[in-house]
């Protein structure tokens, strides 16, 4: 691939299709000698009507337009084209004697790329081409690139969904046997064999919440990301689910205090998803706070929103490390303060839930220390 198109040799998109759409036979007549010259395949349109309907057929890699013809004129006929094949629509370059600045602007205006002006000069005519063609190329290069990401992406989420799948049922099995050995519903354990054991549980539990978040990590970027919506109060949601964290909670000695607003907040939403929003929330506020801290949850509402968010005691937000926050396995420098786990993953998959349910979930410093994630919701679906 050369570096520009001055460095192209000549020849370099020989075979590539120009139409040429102009009333002026001398004009046709010149520009073929320039632009066979150089092994063009050339296509000739005597007016815009013409154009548009060999347009299809011909398939042309870039169009050389007169703007003054009979019938429609070149603008017009560059518009019409525009809309037509839109972003698949070739390069088009005015051919015109005038050099008004309003004329250049309303080319530009309706689509074209560039102006080529009479009297023609070879060198300038090839010169042009050859840059806009390169640049065609250039976006096709582009294009085609994306979209073999694009179908490598979905084949790794593909791949990483049936991974995660065919994983998490063994992972469940280890996780529930040796909760079954650890509670001792097999006989008595000796104390090594249940610190065995309970490492075992802790690994085993540690990588089936690996498992589950890289599972749903695929599902959103698949797509398939599905939320189906009902009313809820808020209020009572985020009481259950802070009832159920606070059981972790209680082995660091630290406590979650909730607020009790007055009247409940009822609003759209995909219980499931909005409650592992609030116990992904709830846990991480847990993880990095020191042992004895008391996490608090308050509600808010506006005229159109409802919302809560959960302070924590912990180190706080780096602002060097704001844009990591929210995105895949985006790990903070902060530790969790208990030696818990954590795979970067939780709150880039609270981002996309709230996202989906058109709503928002901010971050910010508390004065003094630690840090509130808020989650607002929209009252109407």
């Amino acid at each position: 691939m050369q570096n520009s198109a001055a460095s192209l040799p000549p020849f370099a998109f020989a075979g590539r299709r120009i139409l040429i759409v102009d009333d002026d036979r001398m004009n046709l007549r010149i520009l073929g000698g320039i632009l066979k010259a150089d092994g063009y395949t050339l296509i000739e349109a005597a007016t815009g009507e013409q154009a548009i309907e060999l347009y299809a057929a011909a398939s042309p890699d870039l169009v050389l337009l007169d703007v003054m013809m009979p019938g429609i004129n070149g603008f017009e006929t560059c518009r019409k084209l525009r809309e037509t094949y839109r972003s698949d629509c070739a390069p088009i370059i005015f051919i015109t004697a005038k050099s008004d600045s309003d004329d250049v602007v309303e080319g530009l205006a309706a689509g074209g790329v560039d102006y080529l002006p009479k009297p023609f000069q070879a060198k300038e005519v090839l010169a042009r081409i050859r840059t806009h063609l390169f640049n065609q190329q250039l976006i096709e290069e582009q294009r085609n690139l994306v979209e073999a990401l694009s179908r490598a992406n979905a084949a790794k989420n593909r791949f990483l969904g049936m991974a995660a799948h065919d994983l998490r049922n063994p992972l469940a099995s280890i996780r529930a046997l040796a909760e079954f050995l650890r509670d001792g519903t097999f006989g008595p354990l000796n104390p090594e064999q249940l610190d065995l054991i309970k490492t075992i549980h802790e690994a085993s539990h540690s990588m089936l919440d690996l498992v589950n978040e890289l599972l749903d990590v695929a599902t959103i970027e698949a797509g398939e990301l599905k939320v189906s919506l009902a009313p809820h109060d808020l209020v009572e949601v985020v009481g259950k689910c802070v009832a159920m964290e606070n059981l972790a909670a209680a082995r660091k000695k630290t406590q979650i205090v909730p607020q009790h607003p007055a009247a409940a907040m009822i609003t759209q939403m995909d219980l499931p998803k909005i409650k592992q929003v609030v116990e992904n929330l709830l846990s991480n506020a847990v993880k990095y706070s020191p042992p004895g801290s008391t996490v608090s949850v308050q509600f808010y509402r506006t005229a159109d929103m409802v919302g809560f968010g959960v302070i924590d005691q912990g180190p706080g937000i780096p602002d060097a490390e704001r844009d990591k926050l929210f995105q895949d396995f985006g790990r903070l420098s902060a530790q969790p303060t208990g030696g818990e786990k954590s795979t970067g993953l939780g709150l880039a998959i609270c981002r996309k839930i709230v996202d989906a349910h058109r709503g928002s979930i901010t971050a910010a410093n508390r004065s003094g220390s630690g840090c509130e994630f808020r989650v607002s919701l929209p009252l109407s679906p």
